[in-house]
């Protein structure tokens, strides 16, 4: 079974499980199949017209999936990280005041 590995913000559905064997043949099934396990997991991951959040990003075994990454075939033994990048502010040090 292909493992999908979850990354620690999105651990609070899988109350802290890391990796989770599911039996799945592409990326959205595996999603789905942990969210059948773990509800609230999917909605961390893909948005409700079903495409991955903005800053979400998947890969199989070390490589990421471009395009439609949902629909790329998972097989067995396959790994399945989901990655999800943390955006934020300005890293300039603010200014003295006079």
């Amino acid at each position: 079974m292909p493992t999908v590995v979850v990354p620690p913000p999105f651990r609070g559905p899988t109350l802290g499980v890391e990796k989770i064997e599911v039996p799945a043949g592409s990326a959205r099934q595996c999603l789905e199949a942990v969210d059948a396990h773990h509800p609230g997991f999917r909605d961390l991951v893909v948005d409700a017209a079903g495409e991955l959040h903005r800053f979400v990003k998947l890969f199989r075994n070390g490589e990421q999936l471009v395009g439609d990454a949902l629909a790329e075939p998972i097989a067995e033994g396959d790994r399945l990280e989901v990655l999800s990048a943390i955006a934020g502010g300005s890293c300039a040090a603010p200014r003295a005041r006079l």
